[in-house]
C-alpha cells in the first residue's frame, strides 16, 4: 500500500483543483523566477497569479528543493 503524501506536496491535489492548472505550469512559472529569493517568489504567485501564501509557499518550497 502506498504511503501518504507528506509534507508540501500533500497540497497539490487542492493547489490543481483551485487554480485549474497542474503543478508542472507552476514549476515553469517559477523557472522564469529562478534567481528570486524563496520570499520573492512567493510574492511572484501570489501578486501575479492571485495564489495564496500556503499554497505559493508549498509550491517554491518543492520547487527549491527539485531544481537547485
Amino acid at each position: 500500500m502506498a504511503e501518504p503524501v507528506k509534507g508540501p506536496k500533500s497540497y497539490f491535489p487542492s493547489i490543481e483543483a483551485k487554480y485549474g492548472k497542474p503543478i508542472a505550469f507552476w514549476m515553469k512559472e517559477l523557472k522564469k523566477v529562478k534567481n528570486l529569493k524563496h520570499l520573492e517568489q512567493v510574492n511572484f504567485l501570489k501578486e501575479t497569479h492571485g495564489m495564496g501564501h500556503g499554497h505559493a509557499n508549498a509550491i517554491v518550497a518543492v520547487f527549491r528543493v527539485e531544481n537547485p
